[in-house]
């Protein structure tokens, strides 16, 4: 195994727990808006608590490697040894991740879960291929044509936005005349992009994971109740499934409300003299906002959720065991490319490198 096999998921489990204490807590949503300088210092709350995440999760990879008979039970000082170990892979990910968003291009996270995926790509696919049979070529072939269905959603969904039109009345400045023109507020369908499927993800494998280290109790009702767990959330069932949609839905919800406040939006029309046709502006402005916001990311959530059940789904038609993406991956994959298309994009725009699109 990896010593980087934990992945980022207690960082990411320390960001959702951050971000969820921001909504109980006003101090932390008061720094949250402090700017750059909020941010850094939520950054580095949540880093001092993705520690103890992992050395939580660290343990409890530990309890599952042991049941699945690829490691012994260690002696203390080689357990500690494993437990820091892990933690330290962590880490070093985090870094990894933030020296990238620094320095490079794009989001450092997204863009190392992007490479966890597309590396091992090629592994899936030859094991995808070597039970190609006469038999099963057709459903493979049904399975690529979803997959590339799906592909051209994820780009359909991303891309899509409801434009609002806001017009500015004319003023007088003096002996200029500001003013008078029309703009489009762009909203976009899938508002959350990739963080509320990554969310999820974390959070709908915790359930298994803290069960398969239960599972060791002496106790016979505490080992029994977990191996009803882990039965109920195996990743080809209905329960792990129907679970998996719904955060997917709830943090597609959550995350468009942290990152998108009609009522600031609806004051910064306002304040420079905007109106949208037909509304008030102030209150009715803002409630229209979120009316229209409400409306697309409940479609852009369904598809979300809808996208990462695609395996299971796709699976239950096609009879392809081994499928060479899972719909969080392909949407993951998507989702950063066009992201950091774009960051490269704007780059060379604010450099003024014109020879790009020649």
């Amino acid at each position: 195994f990896s010593v980087m096999a934990l992945g980022l998921n207690p960082y990411i489990n320390a960001s959702i727990i951050f971000q969820l204490l921001t909504l109980v807590f006003p101090k932390l949503e008061q720094i949250q808006k402090e700017g750059e300088s909020g941010r850094q210092r939520i950054n580095q709350y949540t880093r001092m608590l993705t520690v103890p995440l992992a050395l939580l999760q660290s343990v409890g990879m530990f309890a599952l490697l042991r049941n699945q008979g690829i490691i012994s039970n260690l002696a203390p000082i080689p357990l500690i040894s494993f437990i820091a170990t892990m933690t330290a892979g962590t880490m070093l990910l985090v870094w990894l991740g933030e020296m990238i968003t620094q320095k490079g291009i794009g989001n450092g996270i997204s863009l190392l879960i992007f490479a966890g995926i597309v590396g091992r790509l090629p592994v899936v696919i030859g094991q995808t291929t070597s039970t190609v049979t006469a038999e099963n070529l057709f459903n493979i072939l049904t399975f690529v044509a979803l997959g590339l269905f799906v592909i051209v959603s994820i780009v359909i969904i991303n891309e899509a936005t409801r434009r609002i039109t806001v017009y500015y009345a004319k003023r007088v400045r003096g002996n200029k005349m500001y003013g008078g023109q029309s703009t489009h507020l762009p909203l976009r369908l899938n508002q959350a992009g990739v963080i509320p499927i990554i969310f999820a993800v974390s959070l709908v494998l915790m359930p298994s994971l803290v069960a398969n280290f239960l599972q060791a109790s002496p106790n016979a009702t505490l080992s029994s109740i977990a191996t009803s767990i882990t039965v109920w959330f195996n990743p080809t069932g209905f329960i792990y499934n129907s679970f998996y949609f719904l955060l997917v839905v709830g943090f597609t919800f959550f995350y468009t409300a942290v990152i998108f406040n009609p009522k600031k939006i609806a004051e910064e029309i306002q304040k420079y003299g905007g109106f949208i046709p037909g509304i008030r502006p102030g209150t009715p402005t803002a409630n229209y906002l979120n009316y229209i916001l409400t409306r697309i990311t409940l479609a852009g959530a369904t598809f979300l959720g809808l996208i990462a059940i695609f395996p299971t789904v796709a699976r239950i038609f096609t009879n392809v065991p081994n499928l060479i993406l899972g719909g969080t991956s392909v949407l993951i994959v998507v989702s950063v490319v066009l992201e950091t298309f774009k960051a490269i994009e704007a780059q060379l725009v604010m450099r003024n490198y014109e020879g790009y699109n020649k």
